[in-house]
């Protein structure tokens, strides 16, 4: 068996996939890549045992078809500084052994039986839902929510971000207790109203996979395990089951006081402030007056303080909240556009953060639990 693939070609898909591959795998098998050659393409897969990734690239050439497993680390390692160059893959069959030359040498080395690689798990045909993604959609809605799921063992169907498909759009939604964002397409639906929470492990893969182009990511799945197909790789993965939390009831909609500020200048604002807060709880206090918003932080143990005031659009009554600041940097970060609009009710209630101009056919929101202001 022999087939030839660019070198940069194959270490990047490789790079990509290999992220899957856990560093204490149940089956010795899963420590490595498998490569399957047929009709000129070469499929190389990597699994934890609970997701399982797959790319495709188009070979030079091919002399047959066939398939074998190699050591993720040390393909990785091999390829790694090796230029742009075709690289021709050589395996006996019979014996396993595998030469690989480059332009100026060779490795040598015994790969394993692609036989013994474990199959990814098939969807239930009878429970199937189906539905196209753009892939921008898909890469910015992950990339806003990710950062607020959970870590909380005890609550693992927070562990994720949930998929909320229906007839008028896609929302996905992320949420630690504290901070929650939902980022809801308006171009996106499906036939029916169906849900599932997918774990950090494969969105973060998702993530470093599909690009900001037009092209179209295809989700199905079932009540236990979703796939993730485009032209060039297939994911498939388990999902986390349980009841995700009624997301949309924990959202005050009747927020009287409107702040329109610079979301830059007050990323800055937050930083330089911080430097003077407890670290403990990283307490940042907001005071809102006639066009003006006051950002403040103190440490009492080390007698620091700091306070900054920034020019924004308000027209209100004065008003102060608390809230953690390194929670809302994260908040603020992962919003786009220059300005941001933030939506308050009380020093008790949920500060809403929204881009002061939505992108087209998009709703994004993030909602930020305040913090008990000492004075």
């Amino acid at each position: 068996m022999k087939f030839v693939v660019s070198s940069k070609a194959l270490y990047s898909q490789l790079q990509a996939i290999g992220r899957v591959v856990s560093p204490k795998n149940s089956l010795a098998i899963l420590d490595c890549f498998l490569f399957v050659v047929k009709d000129n393409q070469l499929k190389v897969t990597a699994s934890d045992s609970e997701t399982t990734l797959t790319a495709t690239i188009e070979l030079v050439e091919s002399s047959e078809n066939g398939c074998f497993a190699m050591n993720s680390k040390k393909i990785l390692e091999a390829l790694k500084d090796i230029s742009e160059q075709p690289i021709t893959f050589e395996l006996d069959l019979n014996t396993m052994e595998m030469t690989i030359e480059y332009q100026n040498g060779h490795y040598s080395l015994i790969a394993q039986h692609g036989d013994d690689y474990p199959q990814p798990v098939s969807l239930n045909n009878d429970n199937i839902v189906s539905l196209n993604v753009k892939s921008k959609v898909l890469l910015d809605s992950i990339s806003r929510t990710l950062f607020a799921a959970s870590d909380d063992t005890l609550r693992p169907v927070m562990n994720g971000i949930f998929f909320d498909i229906n007839t008028e759009d896609l929302t996905i939604v992320a949420t630690d207790g504290h901070k929650l964002v939902r980022c809801r397409n308006l171009s996106t639906r499906c036939d029916q109203k169906a849900s599932f929470v997918l774990p950090k492990k494969p969105a973060q893969m998702l993530k470093s996979l599909i690009g900001k182009d037009e092209s179209e990511i295809g989700i199905q799945f079932d009540g236990r395990n979703a796939t993730f197909s485009s032209e060039s790789f297939k994911m498939v993965c388990r999902l986390i089951e349980g009841r995700f939390p009624n997301y949309n009831s924990v959202i005050p909609t009747d927020n009287p006081y409107v702040v329109t500020i610079n979301r830059h200048s007050l990323i800055s604002a937050l930083k330089r402030v911080l430097v003077f807060a407890a670290e403990e709880i990283w307490l940042v206090k907001l005071s809102l007056t006639q066009n003006e918003l006051t950002v403040s932080g103190k440490d009492l143990d080390f007698s620091t303080a700091a306070e900054e005031h920034l020019a924004c659009s308000y027209n209100g009554n004065n008003i102060s909240i608390g809230f953690k600041g390194t929670f809302l940097i994260d908040i603020l970060n992962n919003l786009s556009g220059e300005d941001i609009m933030m939506e308050l009710a009380d020093a008790a209630r949920s500060g809403v953060i929204v881009p002061a101009e939505q992108e087209d056919d998009e709703d994004t929101l993030m909602l930020l639990m305040p913090m008990m202001l000492n004075d």
